[in-house]
């Protein structure tokens, strides 16, 4: 099953993606592939926050529903941090560096040596 006939798949993303039939691909990592793809145009083409949310549970239903029982816990979990990336999941989204000690001038780092 794919959910847009335009994108296609990041070859990368499932190079160490788990096999199906004969060595190819799982489905559901070109499904998972396209989804990221897609999510762009999902939040500029769906104009409200309810629609955003229905084309999003969409595919995560459809990416669910091709993927065996073995697999899911993992599949879940990368549709979930994908969610949060794109607000569709809760938690936290992390999009600065925090540094553990604070800026660091050449000034006071020659003055901490002494």
């Amino acid at each position: 099953m794919r959910l847009c006939s335009l994108c296609s798949p990041d070859s990368n993303a499932q190079a160490d993606a788990p096999q199906g039939e004969a060595g190819a691909p799982a489905p559901f990592n070109a499904l998972i592939a396209q989804l990221e793809q897609q999510m762009p145009d999902l939040q500029i083409r769906h104009g409200d926050v309810f629609a955003l949310a229905n084309a999003w549970a969409e595919r995560y239903d459809a990416i669910l529903a091709v993927t065996p029982r073995g697999e899911r816990a993992g599949v879940e979990a990368r549709l979930q941090r994908i969610g949060i990336r794109w607000g569709m999941m809760p938690g936290a989204r992390v999009t600065t560096e925090f540094r553990a000690l604070g800026a660091v001038d050449a000034a006071s780092a020659f003055l901490r040596r002494r």
